[in-house]
Formats: C-alpha cells, sequence, structure tokens
C-alpha cells in the first residue's frame, strides 16, 4: 500500500519501517499468528468504545455531539463564515452542516444572518451561549488524539497510518465517505435532535 495520496511520504519510509521491524523482532513477544487477528479486532473495539464513550460524555454534559463541536470550534477560531466555508474547515459534507446548523441553531448555540454587503450571502456564527459553551473547553477526541499522534516520531505516524489504511482495505471500507471527526451511531442518552 504505497498510495502516496493517502501517506505521501510512505515511499521513502517503507523501507526503513521494514529495517526497523528487523531490528526489533526480537523483542518482539512470542504471540502465536493466530492470536494477532483477536489483538487487533481488540483494539478496534477498544477504539469505537472511547469513541462511543466520549460521545455520550458530550451529549450527556453538554448536550451536543462531536461534530456540533467541531463546528462551534471552528466559529469560535474563525469568526463568521459561510455554511460551505465551515463544512470545508471541518471536513464534513455541506448537506451534513446543514442539519449541524439547523440543530445548533434549535439550541441557540448558532445563527444564521444575510450579510450586510451581499444579501445573498448567509454567514453562520456563534452565539453569546455558543460562545459560552466553547469557553467551557468540552474536550474534543480528535484534537486530542491528533495532538499525541503529531507528537510521534514520523516514522510512527506513517506507520500507523498504512496499518489504518491497509485495515479499511481489507474490511473493503475505502468508499465509505468519513470525516475526520471521531463519532459513532447513534446513542440512547442523546437528546431530542436527531443524530449529525
Amino acid at each position: 500500500m504505497n498510495d502516496s495520496k493517502s501517506c505521501p511520504d510512505a515511499e521513502g519510509f517503507v523501507p526503513r519501517i521494514v529495517e526497523a521491524q528487523r531490528m526489533d523482532a526480537h523483542d518482539t513477544p512470542d504471540v502465536p499468528k493466530s492470536s494477532y487477528d483477536l489483538r487487533i479486532l481488540q483494539s478496534l473495539r477498544r477504539v469505537i468504545r472511547a469513541v462511543d464513550l466520549h460521545s455520550r460524555k458530550l451529549a450527556m454534559q453538554y448536550n451536543i455531539t462531536g461534530p456540533q463541536l467541531a463546528c462551534l470550534t471552528a466559529m469560535a477560531e474563525q469568526g463568521a463564515m459561510t455554511a460551505s466555508t465551515l463544512a470545508r474547515s471541518v471536513y464534513l459534507s455541506p448537506s451534513t452542516i446543514v442539519g449541524i446548523l439547523d440543530r445548533l441553531e434549535h439550541k441557540g448555540l448558532a445563527e444564521r444572518k444575510r450579510s450586510e454587503r451581499d444579501r445573498r450571502v448567509v454567514q453562520v456564527s456563534l452565539t453569546e451561549a455558543g460562545l459560552a459553551l466553547v469557553g467551557k473547553n468540552p474536550s474534543s477526541l480528535q484534537e486530542n488524539l491528533a495532538t499525541a499522534l503529531q507528537e510521534l516520531p514520523e516514522l510512527e505516524q506513517v506507520s500507523i497510518t498504512m496499518a489504518l489504511e491497509r485495515i479499511v482495505e481489507l474490511m473493503e471500507a475505502g468508499s465509505i465517505d468519513a470525516s475526520p471527526v471521531l463519532e459513532t451511531g447513534a446513542l440512547e442518552h442523546y437528546d431530542a435532535d436527531k443524530k449529525d
């Protein structure tokens, strides 16, 4: 999987990864080959569970979802913007952003206003309540994970990237549209709003 689109520096690092694996082979615990699949599945389940627990925490403490938090944070950092700019900023589709903004408006956390310069343009921004919520600094799982990943040596980042992309291939999940917002399916403790 040396696809330069998925990991631009992968080709240069592959030989080093192989060499590092050879050097560390004596440090690798002697695990029967048949149990690697179970360890991988268990690790994936832990990741899914961590995302699920974080989503529940956001819903219970702040009555928002991960994608809603991503949008609120982007608006707090960048100010008023169009919905399409917000969509690009948080890597979500414009149609998904419309639904998120509807729910944020309903909760009184965001508002849409026509631009005074060009009445055709609608700007979205935070309300005072939205600013106050962002000021409480709710933890963003993807931001915390992104920061931790960026602190890893580049070789380890490439190795993790390639391994996860390979798992996506093995699961035949490459065609599933996914943003870098960590969120699971609908949760029972969410408010009456629809899931983003």
